[in-house]
């Protein structure tokens, strides 16, 4: 019987300790012992006798792909950042054009960055016809608004024409979401966020369905240099022990701000609800309050695990925007997200392209009400200021 996702967590990796810790020691040799001639050398890097040198393995970063391959259904390889694992992609895939819409900034720049090095490549948006070659690189939910896309659209229109689909999941981590259920060939997460989940340290996945798709990933990953420290991915390895008990709160905390956020939304400007003016917010985005598509797509039939912890909101005014994650206590004003602290973004300061009346909200473990009470005074607050 396999394995529930909270034992996964605290068991995938059991047969790989090499000591009698409880927890994993941090090891942070660079090089090890050779082995002798009469010695045998590494035949398998996902499954290594020993290790010799951090670029191609060591004892934590192994644990952490142990893990991660259980809980994603699929055999998962870490790097020193989400761009670092985009990049990875890029190679690993060599498409001829690249169909992209909109999505994470820096997965914007990391393609204009690849033009420079495949400067006759594509880009197309993911509504244009597909062709043999092309990389369609889905992003759901998306970044910044939380909005839930069929990924098996998307596959069935890639591989009908023998494209390969790349999901980036970071929003809906699992159980949230699983792409391979929906056709994807390769998934791709920022670990920094939902895995790392405590806002300090870097780290990228990906994720694919065979062990000789892995081979290739370990085997670029040596001589593109993008292997996550030694200590990365033991904080990488510790938070994962918790992962599962931090993304459903803060799950559970973002669908009910969103419900509650949303009346807030109904509300004409002139009354209230529940002490906030009404017109201060316009609309909120996430993937629990969209419609079926015209095709019939539900975000209720991919997201099974529940609901994104990352969304927006749209106020009435650039000006409310630009300061209400200023206005906030419990809420920081930083970027990133999928830390146990919520956080509150101002995206038009990061992407001038986006909504200048926009603000990215990451929900953390505190206490919904107590986030509930924070964003109601942060909206009076800004509506009774004079000077905005």
């Amino acid at each position: 019987m396999a394995r529930k996702l909270a034992t996964s967590l605290i068991h995938a990796d059991d047969n790989l300790r090499n000591t009698g810790d409880v927890a994993p020691t941090i090891g942070l040799s660079t090089t090890f012992i050779s082995p002798r001639p009469d010695e045998e050398g590494i035949k398998d890097y996902r499954n290594p006798s020993r290790h010799v040198y951090s670029r191609y393995t060591t004892q934590n970063s192994g644990r952490v792909e142990r893990v991660l391959s259980e809980i994603n259904d699929g055999f998962a390889i870490v790097y020193s950042s989400g761009l670092a694992a985009g990049f990875a992609a890029l190679v690993f895939f060599r498409p001829k054009r690249i169909a992209f819409t909109d999505g994470y900034t820096g997965t914007k720049s990391l393609l204009q960055l690849y033009l420079k090095i495949v400067p006759d490549l594509k880009v197309i948006k993911l509504d244009e016809e597909f062709q043999a070659g092309d990389l369609v690189w889905l992003e759901t939910p998306l970044n910044p608004t939380g909005e839930t896309a069929d990924i098996r659209y998307y596959a069935d229109k890639a591989h009908k024409v023998g494209a390969k689909l790349l999901v980036d999941s970071t929003f809906a981590p699992p159980p949230l979401q699983y792409p391979f259920n929906f056709g994807a060939d390769c998934v791709m997460h920022s670990g920094t966020k939902y895995f790392g989940g405590h806002s300090d340290l870097l780290a990228g996945v990906l994720v694919v369905r065979k062990k000789d798709e892995w081979d290739v990933l370990q085997s670029d990953r040596t001589y593109l240099g993008n292997m996550i420290g030694s200590l990365e991915s033991w904080l990488l390895l510790r938070s994962l022990r918790t992962y599962h008990l931090r993304l459903a709160r803060q799950s559970e905390n973002a669908t009910a701000l969103v419900e509650w956020l949303c009346k807030i939304a109904a509300t004409p400007k002139g009354e209230s609800f529940d002490g906030v003016p009404g017109g201060v917010i316009l609309q909120v985005w996430h993937s629990s309050i969209q419609k079926k598509d015209m095709r019939g797509f539900d975000p209720k039939s991919q997201m099974t695990g529940g609901w994104n912890a990352t969304f927006s909101i749209q106020l009435s005014r650039p000006e409310y925007a630009a300061w209400f994650p200023h206005s906030l206590k419990y809420f920081t004003p930083a970027t990133s997200l999928g830390g146990v602290e919520s956080l509150a973004e101002y995206r038009f300061s990061w992407d001038p392209t986006s909504d200048p009346k926009a603000v990215r909200l990451s929900i953390g473990v505190e206490d919904v009400a107590d986030l509930q009470a924070d964003i109601r005074q942060a909206l009076k607050h800004l509506v009774n200021n004079s000077k905005l």
